[in-house]
């Protein structure tokens, strides 16, 4: 049995994970689908004070209180900075990371390092008392009228202080085996040169973005494969 942590992205929580993790645990694993300080279910906690290391210290509490090891750390999106750190702080519970269409920094370096100048610029224009209002979800490649609802009617403000707060990591986290999964192989934002820099192998599953949302089967089936150690083949699939 392996055990699984699932952590999303952005705006979203624990419950974009629902497909996924149904079925991880059909097929006999543990799923933890944990949900970060100020959004999902605990919007009632947002707030400008909220950064990264708020987030990173959500992970570490799971880890501890759960007595979690061997643990496969999944990441989506700017979550690939939250699980990054909490494995290099605990890189003793951590086995293997997949990272998912995810941001990855050196340490020092935050998403607004790392993001590109269009990006920024949007986020500084759209936010309001430290919070980032919920974008289209065709803007992170959710169409079908079905999906769109679902995600739409969940999706909460993220604390803007989580783009701007650098990452810090001692280097422990390099030595943890990680794969990335890339789901907008041809897209704007910087996720394959990120795997590439680090000599990470990598899947193609061109789905879009939210591929929790669009393609939940084909990326169950590639956390399986890549927890059983054996190298996930190129994946291409349309929702």
């Amino acid at each position: 049995m392996t055990t699984y942590v699932l952590v999303h992205g952005a705006w979203h929580g624990g419950w974009c994970w629902n497909r996924v993790a149904a079925r991880l645990r059909e097929a006999g694993h543990e799923v933890h689908t944990p949900t970060l300080t100020g959004l999902g279910e605990r919007a009632h906690l947002a707030g400008p004070g909220i950064g990264l290391r708020t987030h990173v210290d959500d992970l570490l509490g799971l880890l501890k209180y759960e007595d979690l090891r061997d643990v496969v750390l999944v990441g989506h999106s700017y979550a690939g900075l939250v699980v990054r750190e909490a494995a290099d702080r605990a890189p003793e519970r951590v086995s293997r990371l997949t990272l998912v269409d995810a941001w990855v920094g050196r340490d020092g370096e935050s998403l607004d390092d790392l993001a590109p100048a269009f990006f920024r610029d949007w986020v500084d224009s759209v936010t309001v008392d430290g919070l980032v209002p919920v974008a289209p979800a065709a803007s992170i490649g959710v169409t079908e009228p079905d999906q769109v609802a679902w995600l739409e009617s969940r999706m909460t403000p993220h604390p803007r202080r989580t783009f701007s707060e650098p990452t810090r990591l001692s280097g422990a986290v390099d030595a943890i085996p990680c794969h990335a999964v890339l789901c907008t192989p041809g897209g704007p934002m910087p996720f394959v040169r990120f795997a590439e820099e680090h000599g990470w192998a990598g899947t193609t599953l061109d789905v879009g973005h939210d591929a929790m949302v669009t393609a939940p089967d084909a990326l169950a089936d590639i956390l399986l494969r890549d927890a059983s150690g054996s190298r996930p083949a190129p994946v291409s699939e349309t929702p």
